[in-house]
């Protein structure tokens, strides 16, 4: 996200939706019970987070970078489950109005100009516990941004490719979110494949 930033893109235009399953992105659920989440149902998922979507505000992302992860919401998006977001993703996500078949995060992408088909691949990542980094850019300026996000993303035609390998068909919003059991094997698997 610095180095879109950086590199001219304002923040405006910059977006990052990411599971938050197992709440790995704080220290909550790793510190004492005081500072644990808390999981009534034993189903890895913070209570307090599967209840964001009912009013989380997305706040506006101000100042650098940093201001944009400072906007970080808690959203919760039928088929992901509890998800962080920040920006214009995160904020057509929240308002957006898209029929059950496709799902919000699907049809939140496809309004922005993704291939339906990389739509699903990408909402799909986020249920496995993805992090979707976004950004709106001039067609012009398209390539030097991709090979940007490029450097330090997954190829989402190949991960497509292993998710339809295993029986997956398309994003499903009316699937059971992962669990934090499960986002951690999926991560595992694609950590021992790369090594």
């Amino acid at each position: 996200m610095r180095e879109l930033e950086a590199a001219g893109v304002p923040r405006d235009d910059i977006s990052i939706v990411a599971s938050i399953v197992g709440n790995w992105y704080s220290d909550k659920g790793r510190g004492d019970a005081r500072t644990r989440g808390v999981d009534r149902y034993a189903d890895g998922t913070d209570d307090r987070a599967e209840g964001a979507g009912a009013g989380a505000g997305i706040g506006a992302a101000i100042g650098s970078a940093a201001g944009l992860l400072a906007g970080l919401g808690l959203l919760a998006i039928p088929g992901l489950g509890p998800v962080v977001a920040a920006g214009w993703l995160a904020s057509t996500a929240a308002g957006a109005t898209a029929g059950a078949s496709t799902g919000v995060i699907v049809g939140a992408l496809t309004q922005a100009g993704v291939d339906d088909g990389e739509a699903h691949f990408y909402a799909e990542g986020m249920r496995r516990g993805g992090t979707l980094v976004s950004a709106r850019v001039p067609d012009a300026d398209r390539p030097r941004y991709e090979a940007m996000l490029d450097r330090s993303s997954v190829n989402i035609a190949d991960r497509g490719a292993a998710y339809r390998k295993g029986g997956w068909r398309q994003f499903d919003p009316k699937a059971k979110p992962r669990t934090a059991d499960e986002v951690r094997r999926e991560r595992e698997m694609y950590r021992s494949s790369a090594a």
